[in-house]
């Protein structure tokens, strides 16, 4: 496997593809061990009704916009990634809250 340059090395679209593709393996691998935290608050967690935190989801969506902003990002562009993320994880805390107490 062809290793991956960084964005600004890049003077292919293959170089592109290869640098894409990578980062997509590491952010699965880093969306494994967050959603390893949803399981282990599924397991913590004793009430279903705490499963879903509003005020914790606007907490973690103002945190990631200020940092996208900080790196020079679209704030709202990556608020919106990260709702999606979030209800996704919410889903699936819900789904092991379910299966570990059901």
């Amino acid at each position: 496997m062809t290793a991956a340059k960084l964005p600004e090395q890049c003077e292919t679209m293959t170089e592109v593809r290869i640098g894409v593709d990578t980062v997509d393996r590491e952010l699965v691998a880093l969306l494994v061990r967050r959603f390893g935290y949803m399981d282990a608050a599924a397991r913590i967690k004793s009430d279903r009704g705490t499963v879903r935190d509003e005020a914790r989801k606007a907490q973690v969506l103002d945190n990631v916009a200020r940092e996208a902003a900080a790196a020079g990002l679209d704030p709202d562009r990556i608020r919106a990634v990260w709702n999606e993320l979030v209800e996704q994880s919410i889903a699936h805390e819900f789904d092991r809250w379910d299966g570990i107490r059901g």
